[in-house]
């Protein structure tokens, strides 16, 4: 099973937030996940950015994988 940390799209047409999710990379985007382990907003100024890193860091060492974008937060915040 690959577990991901990615992005979970919320809010309405043309105003997108995203939850920071772990979930199993065979569901959908918006699907069923594990874990919610924090929050991107990125429609706020300046940009709201939340996440345990904790939680993050506990994930990855055990063997989850973040995808392109949230690698890229990840390591804006020096989580990674």
């Amino acid at each position: 099973m690959a577990v991901k940390i990615r992005l979970r799209r919320m809010g309405a047409k043309k105003a997108p937030f995203y939850r920071i999710v772990v979930a199993d990379s065979r569901y959908p985007r918006d699907g069923r996940f594990i874990e919610e382990i924090g929050v991107y907003d990125p429609t706020k100024n300046p940009t709201v950015f939340n996440v345990d890193a904790d939680k993050v860091k506990a994930w990855i060492a055990n063997g989850a994988q973040p995808t392109d974008t949230v690698k890229a937060l990840l390591k804006k915040k020096s989580i990674l």
